[in-house]
């Protein structure tokens, strides 16, 4: 069979652990028979962003600006342990994000339902989108360990010199303090976006945070998602026949586990990260959740919403057989392929990553999945290690 040809390469950026092992057997069994694969190639394994000091970050997330399109293997963000294990020349931040600040963009994460995988949550009927923002918080935060007794303050010096103060805690022992930030620009970049998806797809929009503490910070937010809201979209809202709502953040929660499910919940940067592992574990499994950070310049960043699968890892080092789920990664190859084709105007391209879902989903629901799957799968299934999951899905594509 003749390969389909690409135009443009896609930014590939490759990972840590587990999912760096499935990386290449995804490729090697589901996309290079298929496809005359171009990539610009990027290591983001831990151990060469600690040999280039985390150089090879920046220029990953520089060519995906350049050339439009990514696909992200999940990587691994280091603690004091890791920082041992790997003997690192220090703690490096997270390269998620360190790109999604280069590119500020905002991250939609939507599970990956199948027929006999029911969600935990009896009343979820159709998927839940997260929509989590791509900037700051305690993600770019600064740190100050409190040896003993003083006074921890917040300060802010304009250019003209003047000073802002405002005491933070009047320390009696040790302790911590953290700074964190975030900027007008990124957060009304978040809503625009958040907007447009949700009008894109025709979904109501439902974003929420902790004003009530948070009276300065969170209401930021708040209040240029009301503004824009106002300005700019209701009229669209309204005619589209959907809507845009804001709530506290506990109020949301009880909100979505008495729902349907079938809208977008925004929220910002932590809150996202651990709300769509929520949403994804109650749909079914971590590895069945898509990820994308959409940028407001128009790049695309695909990559699974899950880790580097640790445990599997070890497993795999010492010649043990592994059932590690590779769906959410398969989804971002996919999903960043069709993106590439529909800009290059190359419908067999697409057309190949619709086929790639499909044949993933329809092996699933004849019975042959991974044991994360197998353990909730209502019906006959049989438990396969990763690769004879991959080999049955390119043996359907085959077919």
């Amino acid at each position: 069979m003749e390969k389909i040809q690409m135009k443009t390469p896609l930014v590939e950026m490759d990972g840590d652990e587990m999912t760096r092992v499935l990386w290449q057997q995804i490729k090697e069994i589901l996309i290079l028979p298929f496809v005359d694969l171009k990539t610009v190639y990027f290591d983001l394994g831990l151990k060469h962003r600690d040999e280039t000091e985390d150089q090879v970050t920046i220029d990953s997330a520089n060519a995906a600006k350049k050339y439009g399109v990514a696909v992200k293997c999940a990587t691994i963000t280091p603690n004091a342990q890791r920082v041992e294990e790997y003997h690192l020349k220090k703690m490096w931040k997270s390269p998620n994000g360190t790109i999604r600040t280069m590119l500020d963009g905002t991250v939609f994460r939507t599970p990956i339902l199948v027929n006999g995988v029911r969600p935990t949550v009896r009343t979820w009927e159709q998927p839940i989108t997260i929509a989590r923002h791509a900037y700051g918080d305690v993600y770019k935060n600064s740190e100050i360990r409190i040896p003993g007794a003083g006074k921890a303050e917040l300060v802010f010096t304009g250019e003209d010199g003047r000073e802002i103060r405002q005491e933070i805690f009047s320390f009696k022992s040790p302790g911590v303090v953290q700074g964190i930030h975030n900027l007008d620009a990124s957060i009304t970049s978040f809503a625009h976006a958040c907007f447009q998806y949700a009008l894109s797809v025709k979904q109501d929009l439902w974003f929420s945070t902790k004003d009530t503490i948070s009276k300065t910070y969170d209401h930021r937010f708040k209040d240029i998602f009301a503004e824009l809201y106002e300005q700019q979209y209701r009229e669209a809202f309204e005619k589209a026949g959907i809507t845009y709502f804001y709530t506290l953040i506990d109020d949301a929660v009880a909100r979505v586990i008495r729902s349907r499910g079938g809208f977008i919940w925004a929220c910002k940067n932590y809150d996202g990260d651990v709300m769509s592992d929520m949403i994804a574990t109650a749909f079914g499994s971590l590895a069945m959740m898509t990820s994308v950070l959409v940028t407001p310049h128009g790049q695309f960043e695909y990559e699974a919403a899950h880790g580097t699968v640790t445990r599997h890892y070890y497993r795999y080092l010492k010649g043990e057989e592994t059932s590690t789920n590779p769906v959410a990664t398969i989804f971002a190859w996919t999903g960043a392929l069709r993106k590439r084709g529909e800009l290059d105007e190359l419908p067999e391209l697409t057309a190949f990553a619709d086929r790639l879902e499909k044949a993933t989903l329809d092996t699933i629901q004849a019975g042959i999945m991974t044991n994360d799957l197998a353990l909730i799968y209502e019906g006959e299934a049989r438990s396969v290690n990763s690769r004879q999951f991959l080999e049955a899905i390119a043996e359907r594509m085959e077919s």
